[in-house]
């Protein structure tokens, strides 16, 4: 049986304290952490090792966390949360400015910071559009439209049925990965992003519904189906209109 390979997290602060309790904390919950106190540790690290993420301090001596931040986009894309200042607007906004994909201010909560690595991970892994839907107006799928200028989802007698916001947002995201398993943590990912709740289940009552505004059986469903065990599925072609 072959050994699950342990996700890798580079943690960047210059405090010695706060290194030794991540670098702690990330391992007890099953991920390989390295350390690095300053920008040319960090070099030596990206040179001698291979990281799924960089949790990254901004107020480092030497080069900053924003001009390692950029450095680092320019060179890969391997996800990147900030640790700023609290109440330091400016600096999250540059850090996203630059490239990284999450912000957390400190003082903060290594179980917010575990919570944040575990959802830019699962973004990081998420599946390629199968559609390209820029420049699109409607997308058809199993003889319904979804007319992404008005929101509105057109039934194949050419009936608008309504959607409420959150029905929109969660089709429209099934429609750009179709064919592909969805799992509910991704889809709240894509739907809520930052300010999703970690326990929420209201996806699965939105699949419902869904359900029966394209008069989809929800014990033998045709185009969103369940996989059991790991989210949904979009089970039809998806076409473009200008």
């Amino acid at each position: 049986m072959a050994m699950e390979t342990k996700e890798r997290i580079l943690v960047v602060d210059d405090d010695p304290d706060i290194r030794s309790l991540l670098h702690e904390y990330l391992e007890r919950n099953g991920y390989s952490v390295r350390t690095a106190g300053n920008g040319r540790e960090l070099r030596m690290a990206m040179d001698t090792g291979r990281y799924d993420l960089v949790v990254l301090d901004i107020m480092l001596p030497g080069e900053d966390g924003l001009t390692l931040c950029r450095s680092l986009r320019a060179e890969s894309h391997i996800p990147i949360i900030m640790l700023t200042a609290r109440g330091d607007e400016m600096d999250r906004i540059l850090g996203l400015e630059m490239g990284a994909d999450d912000y957390l201010p400190k003082p903060f909560n290594p179980r917010e910071l575990l919570a944040r690595i575990k959802a830019t991970l699962r973004r990081a892994s998420m599946p390629g559009r199968g559609t390209d839907i820029n420049g699109a107006r409607r997308l058809r799928f199993a003889d319904w439209t979804l007319d992404l200028s008005t929101r509105h989802l057109v039934n194949p007698e050419g009936v608008v049925m309504p959607l409420s916001s959150g029905e929109f947002r969660l089709l429209k995201i099934l429609l750009e990965h179709p064919n592909r398993v969805l799992s509910r943590d991704q889809l709240l990912d894509l739907t809520r992003g930052r300010d999703r709740d970690p326990f929420d289940r209201s996806i699965d009552v939105q699949v419902s519904r869904l359900r029966r505004r394209i008069q989809d059986d929800s014990q033998a469903p045709d185009i969103i189906k369940t996989v059991r065990s790991e989210g949904y599925i979009l089970a039809a072609e998806v076409t473009c209109e200008e």
